[in-house]
């Protein structure tokens, strides 16, 4: 577990000026999406198409509109709110208010501890690996390597030279190519009275076995929920994955594309380079996305897309034959 504290729901209630008095006492560990919240989670609810996870949810406490609280199960604490996005970005930045920027730690061991512990491993020079990570047998690192707190790195993975890695579990049998940045803050804030609020990001990036991530490429971790990306999933140089993407398995994405937050790409799937993916999209198994596409809608399964906005790949053709020099 990355970020895990205990707050007293007293104290949430005071953050956004809510004082009441609760008989029992409750307290919250850490805060979750409402799709997988369990005991002694915070979460919120703030649209009607996630009122089946609301009416099933095992959370302790939920930031919700009023018009909600009647869904809300006896397990869990109803926080009415006026503004439940608001109010939710004021809890968790209190909540983790030390991880709203990654600050540097001093919290690392010793090279020669490390090779000790680790005798089967390669490091390369200039290795900073700090305490309570967990790394499997015949892994290659190479120079000027970072890997933060708690990660845990699998079995038979190389890791590149200039390569950072925190907030992360990686399975067996994954490269990761020089210069990437894996776990990273996302592109998380809101305006709230005309002051940017950073918001924190407390999820994880899970890379599954036998992934392939090409160099200078970024992946943010998940802001409540992880960031994904399934087995034998390869991406080229420079691609971008935003916080909470989930990717499944055998997908190949080239170089410069860009697929923003919470987008989930099935399985199967071919991304062409330098195209952009919306955030908060559903793509479907097997889609193929030609080069420089722009996707802002849902892409069903099989379909193959082009252009921008995108659109079926011979509608495209056929509305753009001037453009297009036949073979």
């Amino acid at each position: 577990m990355f970020f895990k504290k205990k707050i007293n729901i007293l104290d949430i209630l005071n953050i956004i000026g809510k004082k009441k008095k609760i008989k029992k006492k409750l307290f919250i560990y850490k805060i979750a999406n409402i799709h997988d919240a369990e005991k002694g989670d915070l979460t919120i609810c703030n649209h009607d198409k996630y009122l089946n996870f609301l009416k099933k949810t095992k959370s302790s406490a939920c930031i919700i509109k009023k018009k909600y609280k009647k869904y809300v199960p006896a397990n869990c604490y109803p926080i009415i709110s006026i503004n439940p996005d608001i109010d939710f970005i004021k809890v968790s930045n209190f909540f983790y208010k030390d991880f709203i920027v990654d600050k540097v730690s001093k919290n690392f061991l010793r090279l020669s501890t490390i090779v000790k512990k680790y005798k089967k491993n390669i490091f390369g020079s200039n290795f900073i690996c700090e305490k309570n990570v967990k790394l499997g047998k015949n892994i290659s690192v190479g120079h000027n390597v970072i890997i933060k707190e708690n990660c845990i790195i699998g079995n038979n993975v190389n890791i590149g030279s200039n390569v950072i890695i925190s907030h992360s579990i990686i399975g067996n049998n994954v490269n990761i190519g020089d210069g990437s940045n894996i776990g990273k803050k996302g592109f998380g804030f809101k305006v709230i009275n005309k002051k940017i609020i950073r918001v924190p990001h407390v999820g994880k990036v899970i890379l599954k076995d036998n992934v392939e991530i090409g160099s200078n490429c970024n992946i943010d971790r998940g802001s409540i929920t992880d960031t994904i990306i399934g087995e034998f999933t390869f991406l080229d140089n420079q691609v971008h994955i935003a916080h909470n993407v989930q990717i499944g398995s055998y997908c190949i994405i080239a170089a410069q594309v860009g697929i923003a937050g919470s987008t989930k790409i099935g399985n199967n799937v071919e991304v062409g380079g330098q195209s952009g993916i919306s955030g908060h999209l559903n793509i479907g198994n097997n889609v193929k996305i030609a080069g420089k596409s722009g996707v802002i809608r849902n892409i069903e399964d099989n379909k193959v897309v082009m252009g921008y906005p995108s659109q079926d790949i011979k509608e495209f053709i056929k509305n753009n034959r001037g453009l297009i020099k036949k073979k």
